[in-house]
């Protein structure tokens, strides 16, 4: 079963991914957005550790309602509202339950992340961040690492992609060719994830005995 510490563990482990990948994820978005992406992320995500040690929330639900409304106030441009979007609306689909299993937690992300199609009017193919979410969430109804392999691969199909929304979407065709920063954001959050469940249960994150709540 998932408790508060593995939620807490799973955004700790996400902010140093993301301080790691800061450069790679601007470098993605500097042909094709505003060069910000990873600076932008970093700084949300610095944010949500802090307030994570200085609050304490003692369920899953609360630690990702707490870490949606850190990232909605501290990160710029439109990833901001859209990652707020995605884990408060997962948070509040966990409720107040002090553990959670991993269907829980999939049905959870399936919740957040129609959210954020919701809020961003985007569709799969559009090159975005869902390119990444939608798969994830599907294959987190299997296991973990389902999820992680496919965020990753989703991110990945972006590159042939033509954007058809956000900043990338002005460039037209131009867009063509670039990996998109927000999928591939996405995917590390994922993977981070991924992680953690591997960390918690022992296993290689495929859903067994502990983390899966299986």
């Amino acid at each position: 079963m998932l408790d508060a510490a593995f939620f807490h563990r799973w955004m700790t482990v996400a902010a140093a991914w993301v301080e790691r990948d800061a450069q790679h994820l601007t470098a993605l978005d500097s042909p094709i957005g505003d060069a910000d992406h990873g600076s932008n992320m970093l700084r949300g995500f610095k944010a949500v550790v802090s307030a994570l040690q200085e609050e304490h929330p003692d369920t899953p639900g609360a630690v990702l309602m707490l870490a949606g409304r850190r990232l909605v106030s501290t990160v710029g441009g439109a990833s901001g509202p859209l990652y707020g979007t995605l884990l408060r609306r997962v948070g509040k689909a966990l409720g107040d339950a002090a553990t959670v299993d991993r269907a829980a937690l999939a049905g959870a992300l399936h919740t957040g992340v129609n959210a954020v199609a919701s809020l961003g009017g985007a569709a799969p193919g559009d090159k975005t961040m869902l390119d990444a979410l939608l798969p994830a969430a599907d294959g987190l109804d299997t296991s973990f690492e389902a999820a992680r392999a496919a965020a990753e691969q989703g991110a990945l199909a972006t590159t042939p992609l033509q954007a058809r929304k956000g900043r990338a979407s002005y460039l037209g065709e131009r867009s063509i060719g670039h990996q998109d920063p927000g999928a591939t954001s996405s995917a590390l959050l994922i993977a981070a994830l991924a992680e953690v469940a591997e960390e918690a249960d022992g296993t290689d994150g495929t859903g067994g005995q502990g983390a899966s709540g299986e």
